[in-house]
Formats: C-alpha cells, sequence, structure tokens
C-alpha cells in the first residue's frame, strides 16, 4: 500500500500486483468523502452516504447505515455500501464514498481479486487516518 498526501487530501493505491486500486480520502469539515477506482475504464458507478447509529446488536457500540446510488447496470453499490457503513463506524461520522472500477471481461478469481483489494485499501485508509492524522475520538464525527 501507499499513501501521499496532496492538497486534495490523501491519494491510496494498492500494491498487490493485480487488479490494483486506487483511493482518495478528505476531510470536509467533520465528514469524510472517500473516492475509489481503478482498471481499465474507472468512472463514477455509485455513490453511498453513511451515518453512525448506536449498533442494532450492541447498543453501546456505533454502527452505521447507507443510503445508495447505483447508475443503471453497474455493480458498485455493495462496495460503496460496505465501505461508508465500515467508515461510518470507525470515525463515528458521516461518510460519502464513490466508487467505479471496470476491467472487461474480469472472471470471477478476478472479481475476487479486486474485492479483497477493495477491503484491503479501505483497512489502509482507517489505518492511515487513525494514526498519521491521529484524529482523537472526541474529536471525531459531532453529528
Amino acid at each position: 500500500m501507499r499513501a501521499t498526501r496532496t492538497l486534495n487530501g490523501i491519494l491510496f493505491r494498492t500494491e498487490e500486483g493485480r487488479y490494483d486500486l486506487d483511493a482518495s480520502a478528505q476531510w470536509i469539515g467533520q465528514d469524510l468523502l472517500v473516492s475509489i477506482w481503478g482498471g481499465e475504464r474507472p468512472h463514477i458507478g455509485a455513490v453511498a452516504l453513511a451515518q453512525p447509529r448506536p449498533s442494532l446488536r450492541d447498543p453501546g457500540r456505533t454502527g452505521a447505515t447507507a443510503s445508495v446510488l447505483c447508475v443503471v447496470g453497474h455493480k458498485e453499490d455493495e462496495v460503496v455500501k460496505k465501505a461508508s457503513e465500515h467508515l461510518s463506524s470507525v470515525f463515528k461520522t458521516r461518510v460519502v464514498v464513490t466508487a467505479g472500477i471496470h476491467w472487461d471481461n474480469l472472471d470471477g478469481e478476478g472479481i475476487g481479486l479486486v474485492l479483497r483489494n477493495i477491503d484491503l485499501l479501505t483497512e489502509y485508509i482507517v489505518q492511515y487516518l487513525e494514526e498519521d492524522l491521529n484524529v482523537p475520538d472526541e474529536e471525531r464525527g459531532k453529528v
């Protein structure tokens, strides 16, 4: 994984060798905006907005719920929902995630590698934002 700080946020890239993905993350006030893209024709295929809430299983923990918009025929809806809810529950704030990933003739193994890279990328974003930016819990997501 690689992260690069820019004027407009932080850029991330997987370096797994196959089906690598890029992402950007930017704090907008207390809210987080994340874009994920990759493949031969990156685009915007789906967008999710998640907000934190008490967990349904354990009200002492933070969960999240998301609303999703997906371009007809695109498959990124599950990706943005999962990533936005995870990031929202970790950072206890509203999170928007957009994704657009396309490789021609992607087989089942390739899809699995893309999904794995999305999970790795999301976890790396969490790790980087928690460690590098050192955002204290009491300052996160005053929604």
